[in-house]
Protein backbone atom coordinates (compact mmCIF):
# COMPACT_ATOMS: atom_id res chain seq x y z
CA UNK A 1 0.00 0.00 0.00
CA UNK A 2 1.95 2.83 -1.22
CA UNK A 3 -0.23 5.52 0.55
CA UNK A 4 0.17 3.80 4.45
CA UNK A 5 1.55 5.98 6.60
CA UNK A 6 4.25 4.43 8.49
CA UNK A 7 5.51 5.86 11.76
CA UNK A 8 8.62 4.17 13.37
CA UNK A 9 9.40 5.06 17.27
CA UNK A 10 13.33 4.47 17.77
CA UNK A 11 14.06 3.92 21.76
CA UNK A 12 10.58 3.55 22.78
CA UNK A 13 11.63 1.15 25.65
CA UNK A 14 15.03 0.12 27.85
CA UNK A 15 15.67 -2.59 29.63
CA UNK A 16 17.19 -0.28 32.32
CA UNK A 17 16.20 0.04 35.54
CA UNK A 18 15.83 3.98 35.49
CA UNK A 19 13.66 3.22 32.39
CA UNK A 20 11.51 0.79 33.83
CA UNK A 21 10.32 2.93 36.68
CA UNK A 22 9.98 5.96 34.21
CA UNK A 23 7.50 3.44 32.01
CA UNK A 24 5.60 1.88 35.18
CA UNK A 25 4.26 5.81 35.69
CA UNK A 26 3.79 6.85 32.21
CA UNK A 27 0.28 7.10 30.82
CA UNK A 28 0.11 7.05 26.62
CA UNK A 29 -3.52 6.53 26.17
CA UNK A 30 -3.12 7.52 22.29
CA UNK A 31 -0.56 4.91 21.79
CA UNK A 32 -2.87 2.20 23.99
CA UNK A 33 -6.35 3.28 21.64
CA UNK A 34 -3.79 2.85 18.71
CA UNK A 35 -2.39 -0.67 19.26
CA UNK A 36 -6.05 -1.29 20.55
CA UNK A 37 -6.91 -1.13 16.80
CA UNK A 38 -3.78 -2.22 15.17
CA UNK A 39 -2.68 -5.76 13.93
CA UNK A 40 0.59 -7.36 14.55
CA UNK A 41 2.67 -6.60 11.67
CA UNK A 42 6.02 -9.00 12.15
CA UNK A 43 9.35 -8.44 14.44
CA UNK A 44 12.71 -8.03 13.65
CA UNK A 45 14.52 -10.09 16.26
CA UNK A 46 17.89 -9.06 17.63
CA UNK A 47 20.37 -8.42 20.89
CA UNK A 48 21.56 -6.20 22.74
CA UNK A 49 24.95 -6.76 21.47
CA UNK A 50 23.83 -6.51 17.83
CA UNK A 51 25.77 -4.56 15.41
CA UNK A 52 22.63 -2.96 14.26
CA UNK A 53 19.53 -1.08 16.25
CA UNK A 54 16.64 -2.73 15.52
CA UNK A 55 15.52 0.89 14.62
CA UNK A 56 17.87 0.34 11.77
CA UNK A 57 17.04 -3.01 10.81
CA UNK A 58 13.34 -1.66 10.73
CA UNK A 59 14.04 1.39 8.35
CA UNK A 60 16.32 -0.64 6.58
CA UNK A 61 13.90 -3.24 5.54
CA UNK A 62 11.56 -0.43 4.70
CA UNK A 63 13.53 1.34 2.23
CA UNK A 64 14.81 -1.99 0.86
CA UNK A 65 18.35 -2.38 1.77
CA UNK A 66 20.63 -5.07 3.23
CA UNK A 67 19.42 -5.88 6.20
CA UNK A 68 23.01 -8.39 7.43
CA UNK A 69 23.94 -7.10 10.83
CA UNK A 70 26.66 -4.24 10.64
CA UNK A 71 26.59 -4.35 6.77
CA UNK A 72 23.46 -1.87 5.43
CA UNK A 73 24.90 0.61 3.54
CA UNK A 74 23.64 3.48 4.80
CA UNK A 75 26.83 6.11 3.83
CA UNK A 76 26.03 4.97 0.20
CA UNK A 77 22.53 5.21 0.26
CA UNK A 78 22.72 8.53 1.78
CA UNK A 79 24.93 9.94 -1.34
CA UNK A 80 22.55 8.23 -3.66
CA UNK A 81 19.64 9.96 -1.66
CA UNK A 82 21.78 13.39 -2.00
CA UNK A 83 21.88 12.88 -5.88
CA UNK A 84 25.43 12.17 -5.98
CA UNK A 85 26.94 8.66 -7.70
CA UNK A 86 28.40 6.38 -6.09
CA UNK A 87 30.48 4.98 -8.36
CA UNK A 88 29.69 1.41 -7.50
CA UNK A 89 32.29 1.41 -4.86
CA UNK A 90 31.75 0.87 -1.36
CA UNK A 91 31.75 3.68 1.11
CA UNK A 92 31.58 4.85 4.95
CA UNK A 93 30.54 7.13 7.63
CA UNK A 94 33.62 8.25 9.29
CA UNK A 95 32.69 10.48 12.56
CA UNK A 96 35.35 12.05 14.37
CA UNK A 97 35.31 12.05 17.80
CA UNK A 98 36.94 12.11 21.73
CA UNK A 99 37.74 8.63 22.74
CA UNK A 100 37.79 9.31 26.78
CA UNK A 101 40.55 6.68 27.69
CA UNK A 102 40.55 5.44 31.95
CA UNK A 103 41.92 2.40 33.40
CA UNK A 104 39.18 0.16 32.31
CA UNK A 105 36.72 2.02 29.86
CA UNK A 106 37.70 3.35 26.36
CA UNK A 107 34.79 5.90 25.76
CA UNK A 108 33.07 7.36 23.28
CA UNK A 109 32.00 10.48 24.10
CA UNK A 110 28.77 11.95 22.21
CA UNK A 111 30.30 14.07 19.46
CA UNK A 112 27.27 16.73 19.82
CA UNK A 113 29.59 17.69 22.70
CA UNK A 114 32.42 18.69 20.97
CA UNK A 115 31.45 21.88 19.19
CA UNK A 116 32.97 21.44 15.62
CA UNK A 117 31.49 23.84 13.24
CA UNK A 118 31.91 23.30 9.25
CA UNK A 119 34.91 25.49 9.11
CA UNK A 120 36.97 23.11 11.91
CA UNK A 121 35.59 20.11 10.38
CA UNK A 122 37.18 20.71 6.92
CA UNK A 123 39.88 21.55 8.48
CA UNK A 124 40.46 18.36 10.67
CA UNK A 125 39.48 16.46 7.13
CA UNK A 126 42.11 18.60 5.52
CA UNK A 127 44.98 16.92 8.32
CA UNK A 128 43.87 13.64 8.00
CA UNK A 129 42.70 13.00 4.39
CA UNK A 130 46.56 12.05 3.55
CA UNK A 131 46.84 9.39 5.94
CA UNK A 132 43.32 8.10 4.73
CA UNK A 133 44.11 8.12 1.13
CA UNK A 134 47.35 5.81 1.69
CA UNK A 135 45.09 3.17 2.42
CA UNK A 136 42.79 3.89 -0.87
CA UNK A 137 40.43 5.79 1.48
CA UNK A 138 39.12 8.52 -0.10
CA UNK A 139 37.28 11.32 2.77
CA UNK A 140 34.12 13.60 1.72
CA UNK A 141 32.98 16.77 3.82
CA UNK A 142 29.53 15.90 4.90
CA UNK A 143 28.26 17.70 8.33
CA UNK A 144 30.43 18.68 10.87
CA UNK A 145 30.64 15.23 13.10
CA UNK A 146 30.41 13.24 9.74
CA UNK A 147 32.31 12.44 7.10
CA UNK A 148 31.75 10.08 4.03
CA UNK A 149 34.27 7.69 3.31
CA UNK A 150 34.94 5.40 0.15
CA UNK A 151 37.50 2.34 -0.58
CA UNK A 152 37.63 -0.99 -1.52
CA UNK A 153 38.12 -1.37 2.45
CA UNK A 154 34.69 -0.93 2.98
CA UNK A 155 33.41 -3.71 0.78
CA UNK A 156 33.13 -6.20 3.65
CA UNK A 157 33.68 -4.60 6.56
CA UNK A 158 31.40 -5.20 9.45
CA UNK A 159 30.92 -2.17 11.98
CA UNK A 160 28.58 -1.01 14.95
CA UNK A 161 26.30 1.52 14.88
CA UNK A 162 27.26 4.85 15.89
CA UNK A 163 23.96 5.02 18.20
CA UNK A 164 25.56 1.49 19.70
CA UNK A 165 28.84 2.78 21.03
CA UNK A 166 27.67 6.06 21.87
CA UNK A 167 28.82 6.80 25.86
CA UNK A 168 29.92 3.27 25.88
CA UNK A 169 33.39 1.37 26.19
CA UNK A 170 34.18 0.90 22.43
CA UNK A 171 36.67 -2.01 22.80
CA UNK A 172 33.45 -4.69 22.64
CA UNK A 173 32.37 -3.21 19.30
CA UNK A 174 35.54 -2.40 17.37
CA UNK A 175 35.87 -4.59 14.60
CA UNK A 176 37.70 -7.95 14.38
CA UNK A 177 41.13 -7.05 14.35
CA UNK A 178 42.00 -9.57 11.68
CA UNK A 179 39.53 -8.41 9.28
CA UNK A 180 40.20 -4.58 9.65
CA UNK A 181 43.95 -4.43 10.16
CA UNK A 182 44.53 -1.05 8.26
CA UNK A 183 41.65 0.49 10.25
CA UNK A 184 42.82 -0.65 13.43
CA UNK A 185 46.36 0.52 12.03
CA UNK A 186 44.75 4.20 10.67
CA UNK A 187 43.14 4.63 14.54
CA UNK A 188 46.56 4.42 16.20
CA UNK A 189 48.31 6.68 13.72
CA UNK A 190 45.32 9.20 14.37
CA UNK A 191 45.75 9.27 17.67
CA UNK A 192 49.84 9.85 17.35
CA UNK A 193 49.18 12.66 14.81
CA UNK A 194 46.42 14.08 16.91
CA UNK A 195 47.77 14.05 20.05
CA UNK A 196 50.57 17.10 19.86
CA UNK A 197 48.90 18.70 16.51
CA UNK A 198 48.38 22.19 15.99
CA UNK A 199 44.77 21.88 15.66
CA UNK A 200 44.25 20.32 19.31
CA UNK A 201 46.20 22.38 21.07
CA UNK A 202 44.30 25.82 19.59
CA UNK A 203 40.83 23.75 20.63
CA UNK A 204 42.29 23.16 24.09
CA UNK A 205 43.06 26.60 24.64
CA UNK A 206 39.67 27.75 23.49
CA UNK A 207 38.19 25.07 26.21
CA UNK A 208 36.79 22.72 23.96
CA UNK A 209 37.42 19.06 24.09
CA UNK A 210 40.16 17.57 21.45
CA UNK A 211 39.15 15.20 18.96
CA UNK A 212 41.46 11.82 18.87
CA UNK A 213 39.40 9.20 16.98
CA UNK A 214 37.02 8.23 14.73
CA UNK A 215 34.32 5.50 14.69
CA UNK A 216 33.31 4.12 11.01
CA UNK A 217 29.71 3.05 10.00
CA UNK A 218 27.33 2.28 7.67
CA UNK A 219 29.36 0.37 5.36
CA UNK A 220 28.85 -1.22 2.04
CA UNK A 221 28.16 -1.04 -1.68
CA UNK A 222 24.59 0.04 -2.32
CA UNK A 223 23.14 -3.12 -4.04
CA UNK A 224 22.55 -2.25 -8.10
CA UNK A 225 20.13 -1.55 -8.87
CA UNK A 226 19.61 0.86 -5.77
CA UNK A 227 16.00 -0.04 -4.18
CA UNK A 228 13.14 2.46 -4.86
CA UNK A 229 10.65 2.41 -1.67
CA UNK A 230 7.49 3.32 -2.00
CA UNK A 231 6.97 5.13 0.86
CA UNK A 232 9.61 6.03 3.71
CA UNK A 233 8.68 5.86 6.66
CA UNK A 234 8.35 8.84 9.02
CA UNK A 235 11.27 8.43 12.14
CA UNK A 236 10.47 9.73 15.57
CA UNK A 237 13.50 11.09 16.76
CA UNK A 238 12.30 12.51 20.10
CA UNK A 239 13.12 10.13 22.27
CA UNK A 240 16.68 9.66 21.31
CA UNK A 241 18.97 12.30 22.83
CA UNK A 242 17.07 10.72 26.24
CA UNK A 243 17.33 7.43 26.43
CA UNK A 244 21.52 7.39 24.71
CA UNK A 245 22.11 9.99 27.85
CA UNK A 246 20.36 7.65 30.15
CA UNK A 247 17.94 10.69 31.13
CA UNK A 248 14.68 8.94 32.26
CA UNK A 249 13.25 12.00 33.25
CA UNK A 250 13.48 13.50 30.35
CA UNK A 251 13.01 10.88 28.29
CA UNK A 252 8.99 10.26 29.98
CA UNK A 253 8.58 13.44 28.66
CA UNK A 254 9.29 13.24 25.76
CA UNK A 255 7.73 9.95 25.09
CA UNK A 256 4.72 12.10 26.50
CA UNK A 257 4.86 14.56 23.99
CA UNK A 258 5.08 12.01 21.02
CA UNK A 259 2.24 10.21 22.26
CA UNK A 260 0.09 13.71 22.38
CA UNK A 261 2.01 14.40 18.91
CA UNK A 262 2.71 12.06 16.40
CA UNK A 263 0.70 8.83 17.54
CA UNK A 264 -2.04 10.70 17.96
CA UNK A 265 -1.80 12.10 14.65
CA UNK A 266 -1.59 8.85 13.32
CA UNK A 267 -4.43 7.84 15.85
CA UNK A 268 -6.65 9.86 13.91
CA UNK A 269 -5.48 8.72 10.73
CA UNK A 270 -6.30 5.03 11.41
CA UNK A 271 -10.02 6.11 13.02
CA UNK A 272 -10.77 8.02 9.97
CA UNK A 273 -10.07 4.36 7.91
CA UNK A 274 -6.69 5.53 6.34
CA UNK A 275 -3.79 2.29 6.18
CA UNK A 276 -1.74 3.14 8.88
CA UNK A 277 1.75 0.95 9.84
CA UNK A 278 3.35 1.81 13.49
CA UNK A 279 6.92 0.21 14.41
CA UNK A 280 7.73 0.45 17.83
CA UNK A 281 11.66 -0.67 18.50
CA UNK A 282 13.61 -0.81 21.67
CA UNK A 283 17.17 -2.25 22.23
CA UNK A 284 16.81 -5.28 21.17
CA UNK A 285 13.83 -6.09 18.80
CA UNK A 286 11.35 -4.03 17.15
CA UNK A 287 7.70 -4.78 16.52
CA UNK A 288 5.47 -3.94 13.47
CA UNK A 289 1.50 -3.28 13.73
CA UNK A 290 -0.66 -2.35 10.82
CA UNK A 291 -4.76 -1.93 10.46
CA UNK A 292 -5.25 -4.77 8.12
CA UNK A 293 -8.32 -6.69 8.71
CA UNK A 294 -8.44 -8.90 11.18
CA UNK A 295 -11.33 -12.41 11.45
CA UNK A 296 -13.49 -11.91 14.06
CA UNK A 297 -11.69 -13.94 16.62
CA UNK A 298 -9.06 -11.34 16.62
CA UNK A 299 -11.71 -8.67 16.88
CA UNK A 300 -13.53 -10.22 20.05
CA UNK A 301 -9.87 -11.17 21.39
CA UNK A 302 -9.15 -7.38 20.90
CA UNK A 303 -12.49 -6.51 22.63
CA UNK A 304 -11.46 -7.98 25.41
CA UNK A 305 -7.51 -7.77 25.94
CA UNK A 306 -6.50 -4.74 23.59
CA UNK A 307 -3.13 -4.31 23.00
CA UNK A 308 -1.49 -2.23 25.22
CA UNK A 309 1.94 -0.64 25.81
CA UNK A 310 2.62 -2.14 28.88
CA UNK A 311 2.24 -5.76 28.00
CA UNK A 312 4.90 -5.27 25.02
CA UNK A 313 7.08 -2.81 26.20
CA UNK A 314 9.55 -6.15 27.37
CA UNK A 315 9.21 -7.44 24.08
CA UNK A 316 11.66 -4.93 23.22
Amino acid sequence: MSDTTHLLIPYAAAASEGAQQTLAGLSLPHLDRLLARLSPAGTSPGEETSLSTPHERALAQALGLPLEDGRTPWAAWHRHQQGQPTGGEAWAFITPCQWHVSTDHITLRDPDTLALDEAASRALLAIVAPWFAEDGISLHYDQPTRWLASGALFANLTTASLERVLLRDVRPWMPEPRAARTLHRLHSEMQMLLYTHAFNDERSARGLPVINAFWVHGTGPLPAPAPVPTTAPTVATMLRDAALHEDWRAWGLAWAALDAGPVADLLRMAESGAPVQLTLCGERNALGFHNAPRGLAQRIQGFFRPQRFMHLRNQL
